[in-house]
């Protein structure tokens, strides 16, 4: 009995991360860019759209990317007198037919410490970050400074 149980564990143990993984493979990442940047100690920040198109939850935790030092999901929040601050989002939970815009003045990816200016007209790699050890490769090109999104 104790065998059994024991090979019960070991199984579920492997399950869980294949399960939690499979849930990357329902989102679709639509529009990403990066608008360039001036200088390269400056921070920049990464957009796009996450769609979940699967039955299950996926939560984005992070990001990486050898453009930068630090990838970090932030949020820009304006209070009642008009201040606005940006600070870590936090783990975002994607709900089963949801979309998540992560777009200037709301949820972005901030890159901190560029290891070189983003340049108009090239692109770099990043890595979404999920619970339960999912990634997601996005290759994001990087528009105009006064780019407004991919439409303009």
């Amino acid at each position: 009995m104790k065998r059994l149980f024991a090979l019960l564990l070991v199984s579920l143990s492997l399950l869980v991360p294949a399960l939690a993984k499979a849930g990357v493979a329902d989102l679709t990442v639509e529009a990403p860019w990066a608008r360039a940047s001036l200088i390269a100690g400056r921070p920049a920040a990464a957009y796009m759209v996450l769609k979940n198109t699967g039955t299950e939850p996926v939560t984005l935790t992070g990001a990486r990317t050898p453009a930068a030092a630090m990838a970090m999901i932030h949020k820009t929040e304006t209070d009642a007198s008009g201040t606005t601050s940006m600070s870590p989002a936090g783990d975002l939970v994607i709900a089963p037919g949801a979309t998540l815009q992560i777009a200037p003045g709301g949820i972005h990816v901030m890159l901190m410490n560029l290891a070189q200016p983003l340049k108009e007209g090239t692109s770099f790699p990043l890595t979404l970050l999920f619970a339960g050890g999912g990634t997601l490769d996005v290759e994001v090109p990087v528009l105009a400074a006064t780019a407004r999104g991919p439409g303009g």
